[in-house]
């Protein structure tokens, strides 16, 4: 299965200045596969520990950070003799062992020619940081669910995968139906790599859906293990809220939605939990669209999306023929669903922060702005091969200096105020 952020560690392993790793990412997105397929690939040995449950190796952490000592013992327990540059050390679920989390200042200060890489829970990482976090002494890299172009390559179609980062609009637009197809199966499927890999073995909608579900379960599981026990049940409310919001027009996060008489201040630190734990992307609302986007960005309004949108067809309970089919009684939450898929990739494929933006009438709204360098792009999300965009065309009357785009499932198109950008072609934003 190719991640294309494997590049990224490549270079990283480069750095003249390179720091120890963290690989941050929600749960069960693919942090330990990648780590050790890129020590696979690119180094001579790996040293792979996982401090769950391990408590030898927790321990080597306890007494002091001495790194020569605690290079002996991984190497005693990995079985693999450790050396500068050529081995990748893995330390795993090192959520579960906070000094070891520290000890990574001290490989950075004392020993920077060993290459380490760590990973583990982002919910239980959030908890050590400002305890004993090593800020300023690590790099970090971020790894989210397959973006649609990482689905196809792990689907075997390399081939349409290469056209659509082909950037030859002509060539994406002759295979569009193709896309388009591929592209209903990724709503459903959704990028976290065991339902990825499951449906490509089997192709079987519903064992993947079993997945899914598990995932879900783990995750509700996890707040229990790392949340404190006040805003757990606050966690859970909040999660089970989201499809709900999601299936309203207009999709700010409204608390009363949650329960009636709801209020911010109840469920703010529950939100702060699932954000922090890669759960849930927060979308917030921009006063106007000028440089940088971040610095008019409101605090209290926002829009809050799942981390993959397959997760979120699982939590809906929508059956895959339901979007396979195209049906009916769908179309009222098919605008979530592709929101969601915007989101995600905008984020994971693009690098982008997306924001959005509304009238205070609530008259108008642009679906999500981003910024690229000097740029600024309003994005009007249209789930099908609608061509109708009243509110980007108004907002870019409003707001000249914007470049506006219209994501749909139509094909590549200009216009003299704006481009279409087909959703299956999103790096191309």
């Amino acid at each position: 299965m190719k991640r294309f952020l494997l590049e990224e560690l490549k270079r990283w392993k480069s750095k003249r200045n390179r720091k120890p790793l963290i690989l941050n990412g929600a749960r069960q997105v693919g942090k330990t596969w990648l780590l050790r397929e890129f020590g696979r690939t690119c180094f001579d040995s790996v040293a792979y520990i996982s401090l769950d449950n391990n408590v030898a190796a927790r321990t080597l952490f306890d007494d002091d950070f001495d790194v020569q000592r605690i290079i002996t013992g991984l190497s005693l327990l990995a079985d693999v003799k450790i050396e500068p540059g050529k081995t990748l050390i893995i330390l795993d679920e090192i959520q579960s062992a906070p000094h070891a989390l520290t000890a990574l200042k001290y490989f950075c200060e004392n020993a920077p020619e060993y290459v380490v890489a760590a990973a583990g829970s982002l919910l239980g990482l959030t908890v050590h940081e400002g305890s004993g976090y090593p800020v300023g002494k690590v790099d970090t890299l971020e790894l989210y669910p397959l973006n649609f172009v990482e689905f196809l390559e792990a689907a075997g179609q390399e081939r349409l995968a290469n056209v659509v980062l082909s950037d030859d609009e002509v060539l994406i637009n002759a295979v569009s139906d193709r896309l388009i197809s591929q592209l209903k199966t990724y709503y459903i499927i959704g990028g976290m790599p065991a339902v990825v890999s499951n449906f490509i073995q089997t192709f079987d909608f519903d064992s993947s859906r079993e997945i899914q579900s598990q995932i879900l379960l783990d995750y509700e599981r996890d707040f229990a293990k790392h949340i404190p026990s006040a805003y757990i049940q606050r966690t859970l409310e909040v999660w089970h809220s989201i499809p709900a919001h999601l299936s309203q027009e207009n999709k700010r996060f409204v608390f009363g939605h949650i329960r009636s008489g709801a209020r911010a201040s109840q469920y703010d630190e529950a939100l702060l939990w699932l954000e922090n734990a890669g759960l849930i992307y927060r979308v917030k609302r921009i006063s106007k669209p000028a440089l940088p986007l971040g610095a008019y960005a409101e605090a209290n309004f926002y829009k809050v999306f799942l981390l993959d949108v397959g997760l979120l067809c699982a939590m809906s309970q929508l059956d895959p023929s339901t979007i396979l089919e195209g049906s009916t009684i769908y179309t009222e939450f098919r605008g979530a669903f592709t929101e969601q898929y915007v989101c995600q990739q905008l984020i994971s494929q693009c690098g982008l922060t997306p924001y959005y933006w509304s009238a205070d009438n609530s008259r108008g709204e642009i679906d999500f702005i981003v910024q690229r360098g000097n740029a600024i792009y309003p994005i009007e999300v249209k789930a099908e091969e609608n061509l109708r965009a009243k509110s980007l065309r108004a907002f870019s009357q409003r707001y000249p200096q914007v470049e506006p785009i219209r994501t749909s499932l139509s094909p590549f198109r200009r216009e003299d105020w704006m481009r279409n950008v087909p959703l299956y072609a999103l790096h191309a934003v």
